[in-house]
C-alpha cells in the first residue's frame, strides 16, 4: 500500500508544475462569473471574459476581451482584441483589433488598428507612427508658444458673451 501512494504522490508534483508553468506564459484568464472592480495589471497576456471596472494596464502584453466579456475601464497594452463590449480609452503601443461582435465607446491611440464589418467604434482615433513620435513632440513644442496667444482673443471673447447673455 506504500509504494502505489508514494508512485501517487510522484505523479502529482510532477504534473503540477508543467499546467501551471505552461498557463501562466500564455495567459492569464478572468472567467465569466469574475467581476472585478480597481485596477487590474500584470507582466503576462490577460483573457476577460468576465466584468472588469477600474483600470487595466498590461503594457508589454495582450488583452482579449472575450464575447461575453464587458470592460468599464481605460486600457493599456501592446495588443488589445476586441470580442466583447468596452467603455474606456484605450492606449495601445502596437495594435487595437476589434472583431465584428466587438464594441469600443472610447478614445484611441495606437500605431496600428483593425475594425471588422459590424464592429461598433465610437470616440476619436488617433494613429501614431512609433519613430515619428519624438518628431511630433517637438514640432508640438515649437507650435504652442504660439497657440496661446492666439487663444487669449478668443478667452476675452468668451466672457463679454457670457456678460451679454447673462445680462439678458
Amino acid at each position: 500500500m506504500l509504494q502505489p501512494s508514494d508512485s501517487q504522490k510522484s505523479h502529482f508534483p510532477s504534473n503540477l508544475p508543467h499546467k501551471t508553468a505552461s498557463a501562466s506564459v500564455e495567459q492569464a484568464t478572468i472567467g465569466g462569473s469574475l467581476v472585478i472592480k480597481g485596477e487590474v495589471s500584470g507582466s503576462e497576456s490577460l483573457y476577460i471574459d468576465g466584468r472588469i471596472e477600474g483600470i487595466v494596464n498590461f503594457a508589454d502584453n495582450r488583452v482579449t476581451i472575450a464575447r461575453n466579456g464587458s470592460v468599464a475601464a481605460n486600457i493599456s497594452a501592446r495588443e488589445i482584441v476586441i470580442l466583447g463590449e468596452v467603455q474606456g480609452n484605450i492606449q495601445c503601443t502596437d495594435r487595437l483589433d476589434i472583431r465584428n461582435e466587438g464594441s469600443l465607446t472610447g478614445d484611441v491611440i495606437t500605431q496600428r488598428i483593425s475594425v471588422e464589418d459590424g464592429a461598433v467604434l465610437k470616440g476619436s482615433v488617433q494613429v501614431r507612427a512609433a519613430e515619428h513620435k519624438n518628431d511630433k513632440s517637438h514640432r508640438q513644442a515649437q507650435a504652442k508658444p504660439a497657440s496661446p496667444q492666439s487663444a487669449k482673443p478668443a478667452t476675452t471673447e468668451q466672457p463679454k458673451a457670457a456678460a451679454a447673455v447673462a445680462g439678458a
